[in-house]
């Protein structure tokens, strides 16, 4: 009997996996919220100038993708998540149980913030997260980008997310006084 193997994508993931798949499915991941909660210091900011990406913090459930991976290419598509998504470590990989829009229950690879590691933001309010996003760059681009990025995304999954439409609100008009 073979293993399934799957991913669960919360931010970038939905939009831009970046590897083959066999079958995406949307899913909830209870028990975990999408959050701007990490200090970007590589794709998103500097250590001089650092800004924020998702991760998933304690609480809540969050709405994302599920990628079926063939076993013949997972060793390749796990190297590549493991490059991706820890280059500072600020994630644990963990093993999360999700539901997909089909009514199955199954266990996915799932990269949790770190709330130990340096770069943890925590629970910061929308003007901190705002102020941190605004004119913050990094290897991956402008901060902001990935937040339009997110909401575009998550609008085409028939997603809203008021908070981060109130944030982009927000971190716009930063952008236009810095003008």
């Amino acid at each position: 009997m073979s293993v399934e193997r799957w991913v669960f994508g919360y931010g970038s993931l939905m939009w831009r996996p970046g590897f083959e798949f066999l079958e995406r499915q949307a899913a909830t991941l209870h028990g975990r919220r999408r959050a701007f909660c990490i200090y970007s210091v590589h794709h998103r900011g500097t250590y001089e100038r650092p800004g924020l990406v998702l991760g998933l913090a304690p609480g809540g459930s969050v709405r994302g993708a599920a990628y079926r991976v063939s076993e013949e290419l997972w060793p390749e598509v796990y190297a590549y998540l493991r490059e991706r998504e820890q280059p500072t470590e600020t994630y644990v990989e963990a093993s999360a149980f999700v539901r997909v829009a089909d009514g199955r229950r199954i266990q996915t690879l799932v990269f949790l913030s770190d709330t130990h590691h340096p770069q943890w933001a925590g629970a910061l309010s929308l003007e901190r997260q705002a102020e941190l996003i605004a004119g913050a760059t990094g290897l991956s681009g402008r901060n902001v980008e990935y937040l339009r990025d997110l909401i575009m995304h998550l609008r085409q999954e028939s997603v809203r997310d008021h908070a981060m439409e109130k944030l982009l609100g927000m971190v716009e008009a930063l952008e236009l006084v810095a003008k």
